[in-house]
């Protein structure tokens, strides 16, 4: 859940900047059955902190191009962790997890009355995400690490373009592709987050 406050300031006809603050809180369930021990659940949640910048720039009558930042967020989540089979080993836990930084640059411009072409590409710091300690911080075993989780994402692009057609003064139809890449790697996949190469098709409407 992401709360994202933000403001923008016309510094002239052309160009106008803007910056906004992100509340975002995380909450995670993890499962796995553990031999001897049943079925393990580790739950965990924080409140996160981060900032967003953006620029727009008016190049002509009809196109304007925008550049956006949105910073990382860095969680210390806190929880528990649940054994089925093993009430003595339940107790609660820690994890320390940072989400990416992105950067996006867009492009929107009115070819006609009508038609409006539009197309983003987005660049994601996945790689901060290279492994999940999970630290138990009371007994048995407070201090050490009761499952270390493997990901060793790569960065990865966004690429989309979109169009809308305006049938009236009040109704505008909406539609888009886009191409996602996946941070997974074949060897460090796991069922707990399956995931691959997306790819994305979006239609909307608005009325006035």
């Amino acid at each position: 859940v992401n709360i994202n406050p933000a403001f923008a300031y016309r510094l002239s006809d052309a160009v106008s900047v803007g910056a906004g603050v992100s509340v975002q809180k995380l909450q995670a369930e993890l499962s796995n059955f553990v031999p001897g021990a049943g079925v393990a659940k580790l739950k965990a949640d924080d409140l996160g902190y981060g900032f967003n910048l953006g620029l727009t720039v008016q190049a002509s009558p009809a196109t304007r191009f925008g550049l956006a930042y949105r910073s990382s967020i860095k969680y210390e989540l806190a929880g528990s962790a649940t054994f089925s089979a093993a009430d003595a080993l339940n107790g609660s836990i820690k994890a320390d997890l940072r989400v990416p930084e992105s950067v996006s640059l867009s492009v929107f411009s009115v070819i006609d009355p009508r038609w409006e072409l539009m197309a983003d590409v987005t660049w994601m710091r996945w790689s901060r995400l290279r492994q999940l300690d999970v630290i138990r911080t009371s007994a048995p075993g407070a201090g050490s690490t009761l499952q270390s989780l493997p990901f060793n994402w790569d960065d990865v692009w966004r690429f989309s373009v979109g169009a809308n057609y305006r049938v009236s003064e009040r109704m505008k139809l909406r539609f888009g592709a886009a191409f996602d890449q996946t941070p997974t790697n074949d060897v460090d996949r796991t069922p707990r987050l399956p995931d691959q190469d997306r790819t994305w098709l979006a239609a909307g409407v608005q009325y006035r």
